[in-house]
């Protein structure tokens, strides 16, 4: 092999993120999309849909920590949780650790991105056989329809998507986040990867505007990763009832017993304070 081999993300038509290959793992292409998992030099084993960049061994549990802990410490006793996407396992690695968590339902559209991670990255895929983990291969879009026809309620709803292109594209939009909410319990919450405040503003912004005519409470909260464009990211929040800063009670982290790699109490309460270029964007949208 080319002991010469980089992998590049193209963002755009202006930048890139160059990335040394050792070898590649596992390479197809599904219905929906390419996927390549890579073993890179300095960030571990790598999967790709579409040739970006989705998790990597070295900093997946940035994100992981941002879209799981934060929601389940302000909703006071999650029992039922709902991840759209999350193909790569571990947002549910992460939500099946909080011991009140009775069941977790994952709706992912694309077999082949759990499969190549269930073989070739376990470190975020091991806990998708778990009892608490219901693993539904399928479009998560029409699933959140169906529960909404049958009236089935979750307590919190995780939406762990990648961009708005390709088979992501419908969970951008209004009639998606109105049936999010007829899904959650009355006090229930939905957190939402929520692009980059740099590159993807106009996206963020929508998405904050499309959860205001939604949910009582909106807000935004960042996190940083090594892997995507421009390093801060953030997610979105739509409460029905429960503040993210008012109604953290903090002594449940401790209590929990849980020991996380990026999230603490302090990263939680400062990840929601934003940076006043992204606060000047969305500051008309956020509200509770």
């Amino acid at each position: 092999m080319n002991s010469d081999l980089w992998i590049e993300e193209k963002f755009e038509d202006f930048m890139g993120l160059r990335l040394k290959v050792e070898k590649t793992l596992f390479s197809g292409k599904s219905e929906f999309q390419s996927v390549d998992v890579v073993e890179t030099k300095g960030h571990g084993k790598m999967l790709l849909n579409d040739g970006l960049i989705m998790v990597t061994e070295k900093d997946e549990f940035i994100y992981h920590d941002m879209i799981t802990h934060v929601p389940l410490f302000v909703h006071p006793n999650p029992k039922r949780v709902l991840i759209i996407g999350g193909g790569d396992g571990g947002t549910a690695r992460e939500v099946i650790r909080h011991k009140g968590v009775e069941e977790c339902v994952m709706v992912e559209i694309d077999e082949m991105v759990v499969n190549a991670c269930i073989e070739y990255i376990p470190q975020t895929s091991h806990k998708l056989n778990d009892s608490k983990v219901k693993l539904i291969i399928g479009d998560g879009v029409k699933y959140v329809e169906e529960v909404v026809a049958s009236e089935e309620k979750f307590d919190v709803i995780l939406v762990d998507s990648t961009d708005p292109i390709g088979p992501a594209q419908p969970l951008f939009g209004q009639e998606f986040y109105d049936n999010i909410f007829k899904a959650l319990n009355d006090d229930g919450l939905v957190v939402s990867q929520g692009e980059s405040p740099f590159y993807q503003s106009q996206m963020q912004t929508k998405l904050v505007g499309i959860l205001n005519k939604a949910f009582p409470i909106v807000s935004l909260y960042n996190f940083n990763n090594m892997t995507y464009p421009g390093g801060l990211w953030s997610f979105t929040f739509g409460s029905k009832k429960f503040h993210p800063i008012r109604d953290f009670d903090e002594t449940r982290v401790e209590a929990s017993g849980l020991e996380f790699n990026y999230y603490n109490k302090e990263i939680h309460r400062g990840s929601f304070a934003l940076p006043n270029f992204q606060l000047k964007k969305v500051s008309d949208f956020l509200k509770g």
